[in-house]
Formats: C-alpha cells, sequence, structure tokens
C-alpha cells in the first residue's frame, strides 16, 4: 500500500518571499498588448503562459512561418549539404537575398539568408532541397508542428506569402519558437547580427544584416523573427534571457511591435523569476525494509524549475507516492516511486524516485531464526 505525502513546502514559501515586489501580478497592464490583435509570453524551459491575449485565435503570420522552416530544415537535413540553386527558388516575390540560378550555398548559408534577411528565395531553395517540392515540405512542416504540440497552425508555403490556408496562433508560435531555440545552431543563427556568406554567382559575399532590431534595442535579447504582409500586419517573435530565465513573446498585428515586445517583456521579468525546486541527485529520506532492521534511502535525479510570481506562493504543492514499506530484496537505483509539482492542483512535473542502497533478501539460516525467536 501506498502512503501519500500532500504538503506545500515551507521552503517554496520562503523562496517566494524573498524575490517579489507588492505588484499585482494576475495579469500584465491591460494597455501592454492593446495593440496587438493577438499576443503572448511563455516561459521556454516549460512553456508556461505567462501572459496572453487572443493566443488562440486563427491568424496570418507572415514570415515569422520561417521559424518553423528553418527547424524542419534543421531536423532533416545537414547544415554541410551544399545546395545548387534551382531556377523555382530565383526571383521569388517579397524579401529575398538574390540568389542566381546555379549557385552553390550550403544549408547553413541560405538559413542565415532565411532567417537574417527573410529570403523567401532561401525559403523555397531549402523546401525543396528538403521536400522534393515546396508541398511536400509544408507536410513535414505541419508533421514537425504537431509533434511539438503546434495543433492550431497550418503551413502551406515556407516563407509565409499569404494564403487563406496558411495560419497559426501566438500560442502555436511560441511553441514552435520555444523548440527551435533550443537547437544550437538555430538559436546561433537568430542571434546573429551580421554576418558575410557567399555569392557564388558573382565571386563576392553577401553582407547580411539581422532585420530583428531586438538584437540592438533589449538587454538580453537573443532571436528571434520578424514579419509582415498587408492580411498579417507587423508581427515579431522575440526572445531573451535574463538570470537564466528565457522568454518568448509573440505578438501579431501589432504596429508597435518592438516597444510592446520590450514592455510586456520588461513587466514579466520585474514580476516573474524561474525558482529551482529541485536539484539534480536529491535525498529524499528512508522508508524502512519489511521485517528487517533496515532502512533504504531514496532520491530524485532529474532537476526542476519553474517561473513563479510572489501570487503563486499558496497555488505550489508537492506530493510524495511512495510504499510504506519496501520488501527485499532491492536493488540499487531500483525506482520505488515519484516526487510530483502541482500548480492549482495541475500536474506540472513528476520525477522519480530510487533506492540509494541495495537489500539482499534473508538467507535461510536467518529467516529459520527469526521464525524460532517468534515461537
Amino acid at each position: 500500500m501506498k502512503r501519500y505525502i500532500i504538503a506545500v513546502s515551507a521552503l517554496i514559501l520562503i523562496f517566494f518571499a524573498a524575490f517579489y515586489s507588492d505588484k499585482n501580478v494576475n495579469a500584465l497592464e491591460k494597455d501592454i498588448f492593446s495593440s496587438a490583435k493577438s499576443a503572448i509570453v511563455i516561459e521556454s524551459s516549460t512553456n508556461r503562459v505567462l501572459y496572453e491575449k487572443n493566443a488562440y485565435q486563427q491568424l496570418p503570420m507572415a514570415s515569422t512561418t520561417k521559424i518553423m522552416t528553418a527547424l524542419t530544415v534543421l531536423n532533416n537535413c545537414d547544415v554541410n549539404d551544399i545546395i545548387t540553386v534551382p531556377k523555382e527558388a530565383c526571383g521569388i516575390e517579397g524579401s529575398s537575398i538574390y540568389l542566381q540560378q546555379g549557385e552553390q550555398l550550403s544549408v547553413l548559408h541560405l538559413l542565415y539568408g532565411l532567417m537574417l534577411r527573410s529570403g523567401n528565395d532561401s525559403a523555397v531553395a531549402l523546401a525543396l532541397h528538403a521536400g522534393g517540392s515546396c508541398e511536400n515540405f509544408a507536410k513535414m512542416m505541419n508533421e514537425q508542428a504537431h509533434k511539438i504540440g503546434a495543433f492550431d497552425s497550418n503551413f502551406v508555403n515556407p516563407h509565409g506569402l499569404h494564403n487563406d490556408n496558411h495560419y497559426t496562433t501566438a500560442y502555436d508560435l511560441a511553441v514552435i519558437s520555444s523548440a527551435a531555440m533550443k537547437n544550437k545552431i538555430f538559436s546561433k543563427i537568430v542571434s546573429t547580427k551580421r554576418i558575410e556568406i557567399p555569392c557564388t554567382a558573382r565571386n563576392y559575399n553577401r553582407v547580411l544584416y539581422n532585420k530583428n532590431k531586438m538584437l540592438s534595442l533589449y538587454g538580453g535579447a537573443t532571436g528571434i523573427k520578424t514579419g509582415y504582409t498587408k492580411k498579417a500586419g507587423r508581427c515579431l517573435v522575440s526572445s531573451a534571457n535574463r538570470d537564466g530565465m528565457e522568454l518568448i513573446c509573440v505578438v501579431i498585428d501589432c504596429g508597435p511591435m518592438w516597444e510592446v515586445s520590450m514592455r510586456s517583456m520588461d513587466y514579466i521579468y520585474a514580476n516573474y523569476k524561474l525558482e529551482k525546486y529541485l536539484q539534480p541527485y536529491t535525498y529524499w529520506g528512508n522508508i524502512e525494509v519489511k521485517n528487517r532492521n533496515q532502512r533504504v534511502g531514496c532520491y530524485t535525479k532529474e532537476s526542476f524549475s519553474y517561473p513563479v510570481c510572489k501570487n503563486d506562493r499558496e497555488r505550489m504543492s508537492i506530493r510524495i507516492e511512495v510504499p510504506d514499506t519496501l520488501k527485499p530484496p532491492i536493488n540499487k537505483d531500483e525506482l520505488i516511486g515519484k516526487i510530483k509539482y502541482y500548480y492549482d492542483n495541475k500536474l506540472i512535473f513528476s520525477a522519480n524516485l530510487y533506492t540509494i542502497n541495495s537489500v539482499e533478501s534473508l538467507s535461510y539460516l536467518e529467516a529459520l531464526k527469526r521464525i524460532i525467536a517468534v515461537k
């Protein structure tokens, strides 16, 4: 029979009390996102939604599409592959790095062209290389999006030029961006302000400057992507990391997208902290061994952090699920239970509990002695 220990740890309360002001952090100031049709801020390690406005409304997203394009390419191609630019990738409308038919660039170079200058020609060249056709590549994008947990999006092209069947939500775009930023090559690309890549057709280098002004305007900014079409309006996905907490901010159809994104992240950083609740290899006490004068220690291997504000202090709880006693034989590192973390009684994290030491079964002689002693 298992025993259940449910508690709001006193240590949790101590942690909270030390860090947060008396501001009301139930929601952002209402006017911060008033200029955006849809918006969201999440913490990237947990994808916890810290603020949202119409975040589940399906909308066109313009060139922020290319976040999904880049991630799909990175998951299916070697960045050192050389692409010979086909005719189909030349002269694509909208933003471009002016690819020439027959010139050769690596996947990595084209990813820089895709993400820094928003090259629609780069998008098509990469899609044809990875998927054989833009249509098949769009299927790959949708499959990848579903694996990530972005279920309310539909991609029909790799660049984001308007199509009524091409859409996402602020939430999906934030989740996709969170997954992309965990890819080291992607995060390096989108944090790059300037780079030179070859222009083999004309024997000189292209100099690419990142269109994302957040890298210069906002302290701690790490990426990600701008976008604009008449139908989508001004769109921005931005990321920043301060004191170990990375935020992803998405604004869709927002005129003052730079200002709104900076103000919203400032507000979150002022009121939330990424708190570590579980250190790796934490000892959690002992459990009695049945019919033996022994106890077995238990521990967790994983770590866990969660973004919290002052008003969260009474909403977090811990539940430890272990047996009342253990029956030998018991092996070292044997799985014996779980520790679970809840926010508003909703499970947000679970870790396995393992034994620290082993206990052998009683020998025949020891068992006989115990029977005689009882008699």
